[in-house]
């Protein structure tokens, strides 16, 4: 049988885990009531969790949108998509959003989609470039920013390197 956790306990448990890696209230909330902590509990954890710094949702927001967007190479749509199931508020949502660089992010997408136009097989350049889309958009990038990477990766590198100077 298990012991259930006093709510002492249960706030030094998500205070640690808390101090190790960024939570969001959604995923406190959700290990509370699984500890079956009364809502007043609850409540109480989450506010004195809050009040203390150990759960911030912008911070953990912009710590997600990092994570994905540099180390998983997710687009836009797909970090929001992330942040709408984290219980994200909307606001803190645009937000983090809008303070993505928008060249860094074009940087991702690039050689993303170069790496994989030499695993893809196509009859042709339409066939490739639908399946350039297809393996972006899945990604979470926007047709608008796809296009804008197909269309540069188009042009002989050189004529790219030049631009950049």
């Amino acid at each position: 049988m298990k012991k259930e956790k006093t709510e002492q306990e249960a706030f030094l448990q998500l205070a640690s885990l808390c101090a190790n890696a960024e939570h969001c209230q959604y995923e406190m909330l959700e290990k509370m009531k699984r500890w079956d902590l009364s809502e007043e509990a609850q409540a109480r954890i989450m506010a004195k969790l809050i009040a203390e710094r150990y759960v911030d949702d912008l911070r953990y927001a912009r710590a997600f949108v990092n994570d994905k967007i540099h180390y998983n190479k997710w687009g836009r749509r797909k970090v929001q998509q992330g942040l709408w199931m984290k219980r994200i508020d909307k606001a803190i949502q645009r937000e983090v959003l809008d303070e993505i660089d928008e060249k860094e992010y074009l940087n991702i997408l690039k050689p993303m989609l170069k790496q994989k136009r030499r695993s893809i097989k196509a009859a042709n350049d339409y066939e490739m470039n639908q399946k350039l889309v297809r393996f972006a958009l899945g990604r979470g990038f926007t047709f608008d920013i796809i296009r804008q990477c197909l269309d540069v990766s188009d042009i002989n590198e050189e004529e790219f390197d030049d631009d950049e100077d």
